[in-house]
C-alpha cells in the first residue's frame, strides 16, 4: 500500500461527465458515454456521473414514447455495461425506463458489468419551458421495488437506494435527478441522514442568464447542509436548441466548499475531477450534533431506504497523487482580495471582544507588555483600535517594554518606535536587577557568574515581567492584555503563568503565528496607524523570531524559537488539520506534503520569501512529531487554565470553554504509533 496515495488516506476521486450527445441518438452517445468512462478511469477516478438521459439526450420530448427509441436506449445500456465491465469505476447514466407501462426518468448506477440499481426521478418540473409529466411518470408512482433491465434481473429500483462500497466503508452512494435538487427537501437530504456521503444529480438544466450562479448557490448548500459531497453533471453540446439553450455545467462541492467546475459552453465533450474528503465529511457529522439529531427527528422518513453494496479494487500500491490543491497557510485565504477582507474581519473580532470586556470590567485603560516582536506587536495594534473605538486617548495604552539578559538592540528599538507610532504611553523597565535577586534568592548557578541558561533562567526573566504587569494593572487599575498565540499554545511554547499564557484577556488566543504575520502586514500596508507606524510593523516582519531569553552564542547566533518547536508556517497546517479535523498523523502528513513538496506551490506574489519553501515527507514527519508529542503529550495543562479571548475562526480555538476539552494528563502515545505509517523518504515504502 503506496502512502503517497490518494485512496490510502480515505480520498474518493468523482470525476463528472459531459458527452457530446446527439438527439435520439442512443449508440452514438453510448460511445461518448464510454469514452468519458475510460478517461475518467485512466485517471484514477472511482465514481463518474453523467448527465440527465444523457443515453437519448434530454430533449428528445414526445420521441420518448416511441419504443424504437426506448430499445435503443436499453442497447445502449448494454453497451455501456459491457465497454465498462473491465473498468474499476462506478458509473452513474442517465436513460428511460418503462415500467409496468409507465415510463420513468431514471438514473442507473453501474460497475463491473452489474446495473447495482435505478433510481426514477421524484420531482418531474411541469412549468415554464418543462413539460416533463408529458412523457414521464415521477417515482412514487411505481409498484415495485425491483426490475428487470438489459438482461439483468431483480435490479434494484426506487428513488430511496444507496450503494455504499465495502471496500471503502466512508463511501455510500446516492442517485437524483434534475428537478429533484429545486425542491424545498430534496430527496438528497433524507439519503445523507440515511448514510450517504457522495451526492450525485443527474442533470439537463438548460442555460438562462445568471442561473449557473444558482446552480452553484444550490449545489453548494446542499453539499453543506448535508454535510456531503455532491457532484453535479448537466447537460452540454448536441442537446436540441429549439426553444433552450445549454451550457454543460458540472461541478463538485464538499460541505459547502467547491471543489472542481467544468468549462460553461465547452464546445464537445468534457470532464473534470475531484478528490472528495471521505473523513472531513465523517468528521463533521460526528462533531455537529444537530446532523445526529436531525437523523433522529427525521427516522420515520429513513426507514423506506435500501443498501446496495458492491465491492471496488481499490489500486493502493501505485502512486496516485492529489489533484485537489490545499493552502499552505489554512488560516489565511490565497486571493489577496479575500485576505485582506479576513484580515479586516479578524481585527473587527479582537478590537469588539476588547471592548466589551473594558466596558464590562469598566476599564478606561489598559496594560501591555511590549517585546518587538509579533505577538506583542498584533496585541499593541487592537489595543490601539479598541481605544479608537471607545473614544478614548491612545495615551490609555500603558505600554512598557521590559528588557532582560539577552534583549537585542534591535528589538528594544522596535518595542519603542511601535509604543510612540500608536500614541500610547510608553515606559522602559529594566527587569534584570530583579532577575539576579530571584536568581540569587533560589541559590541558581547564573547569580554566581556562571553561565547557565537553563529553563530556570529562562522563566525567572518571563515570570519577572508578567509580575510587573499585574502590580501595574493593580496601580493603574488596568487589565493586562496577554499576547500568547494560538500556536504557542498548541506547542506548549508559552511558559504557564505569564504574559504569553495568563493575562486579564487575552486578544490573540485564538490566532495562529502566520496570521498574525499577514494581520501585521495588513496593517502595515494599510497604513491606518501613520507612516511611523507602518514601517516598525515591517522591521517587525523582518525579525527573527526568538524568546530572547538565551543571550547569543559565541556564534552570535540568537535563541530561535522554530529551531526548537519547528517551523511555524508548518506547524500551524499540524494544528488546522488536527484541530479543526482530527484527521490521523497520516493524513496530516500526507496533507502538508501535497501542499509543501513543491517551492514553486507557495509562489504567491505578494508572499514573504520563506513563504516559499519546501519540506520532503522526512522533514514534515520529524515536525509533525515534535507536534504531536507537544499537543498531545505535555501542555494541556497550560491550555486548561486559559484567560478569556475571543475565538476568531472556524479553524479552532484551544479554549477549554470552546472547541477544546482535553485532559491534562493525556499521553500522546497513540498519535506518535500512528505517526509510525509515515516514511521517512518519498522512495520509502510505507
Amino acid at each position: 500500500m503506496s502512502f503517497f496515495n490518494l485512496y490510502r488516506h480515505n480520498f474518493v476521486r468523482v470525476a463528472v461527465c459531459v458527452p457530446q450527445v446527439r438527439v435520439a441518438d442512443p449508440a452514438y452517445n453510448a460511445g461518448q458515454t464510454v469514452a468519458l468512462a475510460r478517461q475518467a478511469a485512466e485517471r484514477g477516478a472511482l465514481v463518474a456521473v453523467f448527465p440527465e438521459l444523457g443515453l437519448t439526450a434530454y430533449t428528445c420530448d414526445d420521441l420518448f414514447h416511441q419504443q424504437a427509441l426506448l430499445d435503443a436506449a436499453q442497447a445502449a445500456l448494454a453497451t455501456v455495461l459491457e465497454d465498462t465491465r473491465a473498468l474499476e469505476l462506478v458509473v452513474a447514466v442517465g436513460l428511460p425506463v418503462a415500467v409496468d407501462g409507465l415510463l420513468y426518468n431514471c438514473a442507473a448506477l453501474l460497475h463491473r458489468g452489474r446495473i447495482l440499481g435505478v433510481t426514477p426521478k421524484t420531482y418531474l418540473p411541469n412549468y415554464r419551458e418543462f413539460y416533463e409529466l408529458r412523457q414521464f411518470a415521477p417515482a412514487d408512482t411505481a409498484l415495485r421495488d425491483s426490475i428487470d433491465l438489459a438482461g439483468q434481473r431483480g435490479v434494484p429500483f426506487g428513488s430511496r437506494l444507496l450503494f455504499r462500497c465495502a471496500s471503502q466503508p466512508l463511501l455510500t452512494l446516492h442517485m437524483e435527478i434534475c428537478e429533484d435538487l429545486w425542491t424545498p427537501i430534496p430527496p438528497s437530504s433524507h439519503a445523507a441522514l440515511a448514510g450517504a456521503t457522495v451526492l450525485l444529480n443527474l442533470s439537463a438544466s438548460n442555460v438562462l442568464v445568471g442561473k449557473d450562479v444558482y446552480r452553484r448557490q444550490l449545489a453548494a448548500n446542499q453539499s453543506a447542509r448535508c454535510l456531503a459531497a455532491y457532484a453535479y453533471s448537466a447537460a452540454g453540446t448536441g442537446e436540441s436548441t429549439t426553444d433552450m439553450a445549454w451550457d454543460g455545467h458540472g461541478l463538485v462541492c464538499e460541505n459547502g466548499s467547491l471543489l472542481a467546475e467544468t468549462e460553461r459552453f465547452h464546445d464537445g465533450a468534457q470532464m473534470v475531477v475531484a478528490d472528495v474528503d471521505l473523513d472531513r465529511i465523517a468528521q463533521d457529522r460526528m462533531r455537529q450534533n444537530s446532523f445526529a439529531a436531525s437523523v433522529r427527528a427525521h427516522a420515520a422518513q429513513l426507514e423506506g431506504f435500501r443498501t446496495v453494496e458492491f465491492d471496488a479494487a481499490l489500486k493502493l500500491d501505485a502512486q496516485l497523487l492529489l489533484e485537489r490543491s490545499y493552502e499552505r497557510f489554512p488560516y489565511v485565504p490565497s486571493d489577496p482580495a479575500t485576505r485582506d477582507a479576513r484580515c479586516r474581519e479578524v481585527y473587527d473580532i479582537q478590537v469588539q471582544g476588547l471592548v466589551t470586556r473594558l466596558r464590562s470590567m469598566r476599564a478606561k485603560k489598559v496594560v501591555i507588555g511590549v517585546s518587538g516582536g509579533l505577538d506583542s506587536t498584533q496585541a499593541l495594534i487592537v489595543c490601539a483600535r479598541a481605544m479608537d473605538l471607545m473614544g478614548l486617548p491612545r495615551a490609555n495604552i500603558l505600554a512598557y517594554t521590559m528588557p532582560g539578559f539577552a534583549t537585542g538592540d534591535r528589538t528594544r528599538d522596535q518595542a519603542h518606535r511601535l509604543m510612540e507610532a500608536v500614541g500610547a504611553t510608553g515606559r522602559e523597565i529594566d527587569i534584570r536587577p530583579s532577575c539576579l535577586q530571584m536568581l540569587r534568592d533560589i541559590g541558581h548557578p547564573f547569580a554566581d557568574g556562571q553561565p547557565v541558561y537553563d529553563v530556570t533562567f529562562e522563566n525567572v526573566q518571563a515570570g519577572e515581567r508578567t509580575s510587573h504587569l499585574f502590580r501595574l494593572a493593580n496601580l493603574h487599575d488596568a487589565p493586562v492584555i496577554g499576547t500568547g498565540d494560538l500556536s504557542e499554545l498548541a506547542l506548549g511554547w508559552c511558559t504557564y503563568g505569564v504574559g504569553d499564557q495568563m493575562s486579564h484577556y487575552n486578544v490573540n488566543a485564538s490566532v495562529p503565528k502566520t496570521l498574525i504575520q499577514f494581520l501585521i502586514r495588513h496593517e502595515a500596508r494599510e497604513g491606518g496607524l501613520g507612516a511611523q507606524a507602518s514601517r516598525a510593523l515591517e522591521d517587525v516582519l523582518a525579525t527573527e523570531i526568538s524568546p530572547e531569553l538565551v543571550p547569543e552564542g559565541a556564534d552570535g547566533q540568537v535563541q530561535r524559537s522554530e529551531a526548537s518547536v519547528g517551523p511555524y508556517e508548518l506547524q500551524d497546517f499540524h494544528l488546522y488539520y488536527t484541530l479543526r479535523y482530527g484527521f490521523p498523523p497520516a493524513k496530516v502528513a500526507f496533507l502538508a506534503w501535497t501542499a509543501w513538496r513543491d517551492a514553486a506551490r507557495g509562489s504567491w506574489p505578494d508572499f514573504p520569501e520563506h513563504a516559499r519553501n519546501a519540506y520532503p515527507i522526512g522533514e514534515i514527519r520529524r515536525w509533525l512529531g515534535v507536534f504531536l508529542e507537544r499537543f498531545f503529550g505535555r501542555s494541556q495543562y497550560k491550555r486548561s487554565a486559559m484567560p478569556n479571548g475571543p475565538k476568531v475562526g472556524s479553524g479552532g480555538s484551544l479554549s477549554p470553554r470552546s472547541d477544546w476539552r482535553a485532559p491534562s494528563d493525556g499521553v500522546a502515545a497513540p498519535w506518535l504509533a500512528a505517526l509510525e505509517e509515515v516514511p521517512e523518504t518519498e522512495s520509502a515504502p510505507r
